[in-house]
């Protein structure tokens, strides 16, 4: 009796072992074949450029090369000698505006006085002329403000700042380096705006819908995978066909009549947040992203 009882608890372990082993291999089939997934992902942000809006001399920079920076952080500094100068100038450009349409106004005053005491003292071609003089000198005034506005705007831009919160890369210049308007010198990675593309088989793009619920996993995070949802699908790639070749013919790449490539359609997918705190999001990192049906999302 003691030894069908060890038989049956025996028999029945090796049962439930099988029947776990059945479940978990049938929900794997379930989510890999019932819902489109790919292993070609990759995680994407907002880069900014970071370009100074002057031309200069760097005289300081205060990161370092993927330093963390918040939002109004200096980056470095441009050497402001010049336009420091050029709001002195400013300054002495609205002045003498400002003195000329004093001496331009006292005219203009006597020269309508007279001619509201005796119109025949002072021409009308006179009382005209005197005032659009005035009226000139006015706009000059107004023209030497915007100048010195522009004048300080520019001392401001010499001290770049971040535009966000985020990390600085690729810091390849140094003090003494000439920034130049409008060049770009380096990089800054967005924190808040990271998200995840994954490029999925045109045969299964019709299966995605915006708004469907994602599960990201990536290469350097494999136990801890990430809820998502569709944000967007791409509405077209590049073809690799027909772009101008070095003699300016089409190139077309050879295609085998029995083997056709599906395009890979990039599918963008927005990670809720917060995320775990192990998990450090790093652009261009890899990720598989498999999109839940809406009808089993909603279960």
């Amino acid at each position: 009796m003691k030894k069908a009882l060890t038989i049956l608890i025996r028999l029945t372990l090796t049962l439930a072992i099988f029947a776990a082993a059945g479940w978990f291999g049938w929900q794997k089939w379930h989510d890999y074949f019932r819902n489109p997934w790919t292993r070609d992902g990759q995680v994407r942000s907002q880069v900014v450029l970071v370009t100074p809006q002057v031309t200069g001399r760097v005289i300081t920079i205060y990161v370092r090369d993927n330093q963390a920076v918040k939002k109004g952080d200096l980056l470095f500094e441009i050497d402001p000698s010049l336009y420091e100068l050029k709001v002195r100038q400013a300054e002495a450009r609205l002045r003498r505006a400002e003195e000329n349409a004093k001496g331009l106004k006292i005219e203009y005053d006597r020269v309508r006085k007279i001619h509201a005491q005796d119109p025949g003292a002072v021409s009308q071609k006179d009382l005209n002329r005197n005032r659009v003089n005035y009226l000139k000198a006015l706009a000059d005034i107004d023209s030497a403000k915007e100048g010195l506005n522009n004048a300080r705007l520019n001392l401001r831009r010499t001290k770049v700042r971040a535009e966000v919160d985020g990390w600085v890369s690729n810091i390849n210049f140094q003090v003494g380096s000439q920034a130049v308007a409008n060049k770009p010198l380096l990089a800054l990675v967005d924190r808040n705006a990271f998200w995840v593309f994954g490029f999925f088989r045109e045969d299964a793009v019709s299966e995605v819908r915006p708004g469907d619920e994602a599960r990201v996993t990536l290469m350097a995070y494999p136990d801890t995978p990430l809820e998502g949802k569709v944000e967007s699908i791409a509405w077209g790639i590049t073809p690799p066909d027909g772009n101008p070749g070095p003699n300016l013919l089409p190139q077309v790449n050879p295609v085998f009549q029995w083997i056709r490539l599906a395009q890979r359609i990039p599918v963008r997918i927005s990670l809720k947040r917060p995320l775990p705190p192990e998990v450090k999001l790093r652009v261009g990192m890899t990720a598989s992203v498999m999109v839940l049906k809406r009808k089993e999302s909603k279960k």
